[in-house]
């Protein structure tokens, strides 16, 4: 069974900023309410020439926050995950896509209303 950001945070009793998100990716890939293995799939999908960038969002017009994942030239990704309703604003640099799937579904969980 996949286990969405939502799932997680509907079992553990809080509600998310929006029920609905999604992950785009510089290609076209778009994922609604992505799992861990989605989120996963996208990010090992990255290059560095014409798909270097993944958006997760809350699919809405202006949304509160944000995550995104970027291939970096020298190698690795850099994580930005910006929460302006929590005034959060973090990057950081990675190289496993499974720890970063991992890091922003339990990102995704937290978003709180």
């Amino acid at each position: 069974m996949l286990t969405t950001a939502f799932d997680i945070a509907r079992n553990r009793g809080g509600p998310v900023a929006a029920e609905h998100y999604c992950a785009d990716s510089e290609n076209g890939d778009h994922v609604d309410n992505p799992s861990h293995d989605a989120l996963s799939r996208l990010i090992n999908d990255l290059n560095d020439t014409d798909n270097t960038l993944v958006v997760i969002q809350p699919d809405q017009d202006d949304p509160l926050w944000f995550a995104s994942v970027a291939v970096l030239d020298n190698g690795g990704y850099e994580i930005v995950r910006r929460d302006t309703t929590r005034h959060e604003h973090d990057v950081v640099v990675e190289t496993s896509t499974d720890h970063i799937a991992g890091d922003l579904t339990k990102w995704l969980a937290a978003r709180t209303s």
